[in-house]
């Protein structure tokens, strides 16, 4: 099948085919004598299995080696573990993020009654260190110290 065919069954654009060939993901389609990639079933399946891993956040390198396992049927699965269970944690670690950062515009949007710029509370706790880590800021819960020192440096 050419690459246009592909990227149909497998809901992946061309050029994102022709990348994860170029990256190893996929290894070089042969090639017609009129120069086209010519594809089978085989490539579906682990283009399929390659956006999959993409749709759980599984980063390039560990999607590589899933790849590589994947195709050595005799190989325990132990690394395959691994992998998924450090990407769960990833996962937990950034919902925390998105917990407290939920929390902080939370408090941003309730803090602001005013009708003009000159006296609005979330650009006047957007721009100060102090405010921004007012005690009504959930940031301030888990340590003034580590938000001062967070808020400083993205500032920058």
């Amino acid at each position: 099948m050419k690459i246009r065919q592909l990227a149909e069954r497998t809901g992946l654009p061309s050029q994102t085919i022709r990348y994860y060939e170029d990256i190893g993901l996929l290894p070089a389609a042969k090639r017609g004598e009129n120069g086209y990639r010519s594809y089978a079933e085989h490539d579906v399946e682990r283009l399929i299995f390659i956006r999959r891993c993409k749709a759980l956040h599984i980063p390039l390198a560990d999607m590589k080696r899933l790849v590589a396992l994947k195709s050595d049927q005799a190989a325990p699965c132990g690394e395959v573990d691994r992998i998924i269970r450090n990407q769960l944690v990833e996962v937990q670690h950034r919902l925390d993020e998105l917990r407290q950062l939920e929390h902080t515009l939370q408090a941003l949007a309730n803090s602001c009654h005013n009708d003009t710029i000159s006296s609005c509370e979330i650009l006047q706790r957007l721009g100060t260190v102090e405010t921004a880590c007012a005690s009504d800021d959930p940031c301030s819960e888990a340590g003034n110290q580590q938000c001062r020192s967070e808020f400083i440096r993205d500032n920058d």
